[in-house]
């Protein structure tokens, strides 16, 4: 499989080099979206990925999950659910790959997934 990425130098790393580059929270003005960016180094194998907000109080208020990205910098913006109190979030992140040493006919949800990266960040919500 060919993988373009935008800078010529960039090597692409096996997955059990894949590290976060980058991660970023961005709330919008009206304090229920937030823009997540997220961005690896150079890949071989296309990851996985797993995102959540947790609020104040703890509780998880918004999640993703990234199948085999195609790109090393990814941007997505997530729905906060419920109430937003003003306060700190968090934000986790996770890179990770399904262990392709399994059984092949299994289920993927019964696969091994081996997480290669976490990072985690935090936010300020204000009162509106």
């Amino acid at each position: 499989m060919d993988i373009f990425f935008q800078d010529p130098t960039a090597i692409p790393l096996p997955p059990n080099e894949v590290r976060i580059k980058e991660l970023l929270a961005e709330p919008w003005p009206d304090n229920r979206r937030v823009r997540i960016t997220l961005e690896v180094t150079p890949f071989q194998k296309r990851p996985n990925g797993q995102i959540a907000i947790t609020n104040p109080l703890g509780d998880e208020v918004a999640s993703v999950s990234i199948i085999e990205s195609i790109t090393p910098r990814m941007e997505i913006t997530l729905h906060l659910r419920g109430e937003t109190p003003s306060g700190e979030y968090r934000v986790s992140a996770a890179i990770f790959y399904v262990n392709e040493l399994g059984d092949q006919d299994a289920p993927h949800e019964e696969r091994e997934s081996v997480v290669v990266d976490q990072a985690e960040i935090t936010f300020q919500i204000s009162q509106m």
